[in-house]
């Protein structure tokens, strides 16, 4: 089992509405339900989780600088907030592996939309894959703190 402090999995805005993702997968998933499914992905991984979710760039941004003192990790679907200056700015003190997750192909949407900002500072980015790229990212970072514990390489630092 990992000894480690939580995940922070953080949620942007509109994403707390059934009926936002991927229009390929069960898009109809309510966020509690990702919730759960993130709570026992973390659980099988030996990991902890703080699963949050906001509409508002201060809040997300407030979470973000709790993460550098009490979190192993961020998993982070920014939802519209992809190009905000302000959320790159505060993951690039984090520190600690970043997971952009993005439960739609954003390289099926508009050119406007395909670059982020969030992205010039990821760990890694998992896109298209509906919800359970929330669970794909856990199992990234779950490897990525193992290997740290085991004296391998670490995420690279923001």
């Amino acid at each position: 089992m990992l000894m480690t402090e939580p995940v922070y999995i953080l949620i942007g805005p509109n994403l707390d509405l059934p009926g936002i993702g991927a229009p390929n997968f069960d898009d109809h998933q309510s966020l509690a339900e990702i919730e759960r499914c993130c709570a026992t992905c973390a659980d099988d991984l030996g990991l902890e989780c703080t699963f949050r979710q906001s509409n508002q760039e201060v809040q997300l941004i407030d979470w973000i600088h709790e993460a550098r003192e009490r979190s192993s990790g961020v998993i982070i679907n920014p939802g519209g907030m992809f190009m905000s200056v302000a959320i790159l700015d505060a993951l690039k003190l984090l520190h600690r592996p970043v997971i952009e997750v993005h439960t739609t192909n954003i390289r099926q949407c508009e050119s406007h939309n395909q670059r982020s900002y969030v992205s010039l500072v990821a760990t890694g980015v998992i896109y298209g894959l509906g919800p359970i790229g929330y669970e794909l990212a856990l199992d990234a970072i779950a490897s990525l703190l193992l290997r740290r514990q085991d004296g391998g390489a670490t995420a690279p630092a923001h």
